[in-house]
């Protein structure tokens, strides 16, 4: 054990003077140097005595320094700035630790300060030139084999780390295929300028002008600096005269694995502009890491998504629970890695059936549960409204109820914009569910909050994978009516919320995302179409076909009465309204159970005397007719 504690020690010691040692060449240079720039041939003569005695301390302490500071780990092809700053630093400790040894040899010193600082500047540009002479070789090297490989022209819209990155990335050879010609920028001052070698030859409003002065075939935007309208006018411009468009990832997306180092295509995730969400990573941890959790509805879109971000926090077990078959099976699938490490469970059972619930939440005691499973799609819950109380209202009320009775720490429903002033059955019950979850909130020491947000992009069954569908098909696109808008955000964005909300809640509130700016459907038809390759009216054609049962034009985000509060998280708000009595509440909702046994009518009833906002029936937004379709289309067209 001795003898390998020193074979150890022996080695840490070689690597990180021998080192030091090759630079002894470049160390004494320096010291010598800096006596002839201070004397000149006075150097040779007055001070060559002087000089026999400084230059081996100068360079043992240099030496010494050097390898303390592991100065030697910077020997490598990819040398940078922040490497040149740590043999700054190195040099200015060594000359500190000269002008030490010069003091305590003589009181006043024998070498004059000039000579250390001059000789501390000289060493910084000998050890820096030959740290850089290997990457500059490579550099040289990559450049010279890019010749012979077929490369496209491009312009690089916008500049932050992730284009200067990529830049760094041509030049070493990453990514032989592309030649940047010149960077489009927002502001006007910067055309002119240059960015590691590559000049700025316009900006926005004058990229198609750029791309064919300079021959350009494609243009690459980087990811996060474009503005959701800079985004879409560039990408309009672009594609009208015919140049590709493709997009540079984001540097932190590149990092959490997310996407590979290479120009993607535009998405329309990249039109709506959703800026990255900032976590607190503390707290989340302090939360959920160690923790068991059970997250209901794990075969959708945000329960899956929900899924994926804690395990991200080290919860001790993590409970999956969804009546989907197939989609537990496809999940287990994906998190097989964590379900043979014991983190993972996925378990098939219906947030319906009571007693599987009950025995489920009994066996684990999860500390928090995520409650995700609904139905969400209004039209069939219009067509069997009796379905959406079972499965919205009552299950979630139950699981509220088992969360209290097993002494759960926090429950966090997620809930739908469509509970805001509702038109639909899937609405209706889920604003009941909401009721329910803050008045049962006041009466338990489980925390018990409510998500409120709209819809999210890519989920299944939304309006974006059936746009791409019929566009695939050839067309064409249906909407159900020109001035349909809807909020959209990520389905990462969202999950992530929610998580940061659940966390945040202390019982009772109803936090509501921040849904930025509502987008209009037919938009996001067109914007599609276009990314697509195609052309409106031309290759695909927009179909509208009218609102379907329980459809607004429109959705909101809070109901009049409710005030809203701003929380720490500038993309979290709260929904403040007074809360209804925890034993009204029961009392509606087992009226309302009852009626689920009955007719539609009777269902809807009790939903209009729970929530008096509901509208329906002769209540309800009146179609549209096709005369209003048709001015509109041609409208738009022309």
């Amino acid at each position: 054990m001795k003898k390998l504690i020193r074979s150890t020690w022996f080695a840490r010691f070689r690597s990180r003077f021998s080192g030091a040692l090759f630079l002894t060449p470049a160390f004494a240079l320096a010291t010598f140097w800096a006596y002839w720039l201070r004397f000149e041939s006075a150097a040779f003569t007055t001070y060559f005595a002087e000089m026999k005695v400084v230059i081996p301390v100068a360079v043992a302490i240099k030496i010494g320094v050097f390898g303390v500071l592991r100065m030697t780990r910077a020997w490598h092809d990819y040398v940078s700035f922040l490497d040149l700053l740590r043999l700054a630093r190195a040099t200015a400790v060594s000359a500190a630790f000269l002008a030490l040894a010069d003091t305590m040899h003589r009181e006043n010193g024998l070498l004059p300060r000039s000579i250390i600082l001059i000789d501390a500047c000289l060493t910084t540009i000998f050890v820096g030139s030959m740290l850089s002479v290997r990457r500059i070789l490579r550099e040289r090297k990559s450049t010279v084999s890019l010749t012979a490989v077929s490369q496209t022209r491009v312009l690089i819209v916008g500049l932050n780390e992730t284009g200067e990155a990529f830049l760094r990335a041509i030049r070493s050879g990453s990514e032989p295929h592309f030649q940047v010609v010149g960077i489009v920028a927002q502001k006007p001052r910067l055309v002119g300028r240059e960015v590691n070698g590559v000049p700025v030859v316009a900006t926005f409003q004058e990229i198609v002008e750029a791309a064919n002065a300079h021959r350009v075939e494609t243009v690459l935007l980087v990811d996060g600096e474009l503005s959701s309208e800079d985004l879409r006018s560039v990408v309009n411009d672009c594609q009208q005269h015919g140049i590709a468009v493709r997009v540079i990832p984001s540097v932190s997306r590149i990092v959490a694995g997310q996407v590979g180092f290479h120009p993607r295509e535009v998405d329309i995730e990249d039109l709506l502009g959703r800026d990255a969400v900032n976590l607190d990573q503390e707290q989340l941890n302090r939360w959920l890491s160690g923790r068991v959790l059970m997250v209901t509805g794990s075969c959708g879109s945000i329960g899956s998504e929900i899924a994926r971000q804690l395990l991200k926090f080290s919860p001790s077990k993590l409970l999956l629970v969804d009546r989907s078959e197939t989609g537990q099976f496809d999940l287990g699938n994906e998190l097989q890695e964590a379900i043979d490490a014991g983190t993972v469970e996925v378990i098939v059972g219906d947030i319906t059936d009571t007693e599987r619930m009950r025995s489920l939440v009994d066996s684990y005691r999860p500390a928090i549960m995520f409650h995700a499973a609904a139905y969400k799609h209004v039209p069939l819950m219009e067509q069997h409204p009796s379905e959406a109380v079972k499965n919205i209202t009552k299950a979630s009320c139950g699981l509220v109820d088992l969360a209290h009775l097993f002494d759960v720490e926090s429950f966090v429903m997620i809930s739908t914009d469509k509970a805001v002033n509702p038109t639909s059955v899937m609405g209706c019950c889920k604003r009941v569910a909401e009721l329910y979850v803050q008045a049962k909130a006041a009466h338990s020491s489980c925390r018990f909050v409510t998500v409120r947000f709209g819809n999210v992009l890519g989920s299944a069954g939304s309006v974006v994978p059936t746009f791409r569908r019929q566009i695939a098909a050839g067309g064409p696109v249906t909407i159900t009516h020109p001035d349909m808008t809807r909020y959209f955000m990520t389905i990462p964005e969202a999950s992530q919320l929610v998580i940061q909300a659940g966390a945040m809640g202390r019982g009772g509130e109803i936090f509501v995302l921040d849904m930025g700016q509502p987008v209009k459907i037919v938009s996001l038809a067109e914007d599609l179409i276009r990314l697509s390759g195609l052309e409106v009216h031309k290759d695909i054609e927009l179909k509208f076909t009218g609102l379907r049962p329980g459809e607004k034009l429109y959705e909101e985000l809070y109901i009049e009465d409710e005030r809203r509060l701003q929380t720490v998280h500038p993309k979290i708000l709260i929904a403040e309204s007074e809360q209804l009595a925890l034993k009204d509440v029961i009392k509606h909702v087992a009226d309302l159970v009852s009626a689920a046994e009955s007719d539609s009518a009777a269902i809807r009833a009790k939903l209009k005397t729970i929530v008096p906002r509901y509208q329906y029936d002769g209540l309800l937004l009146e179609p549209v007719n096709a005369g209003s379709i048709r001015a509109a289309d041609s409208k738009r067209a022309a």
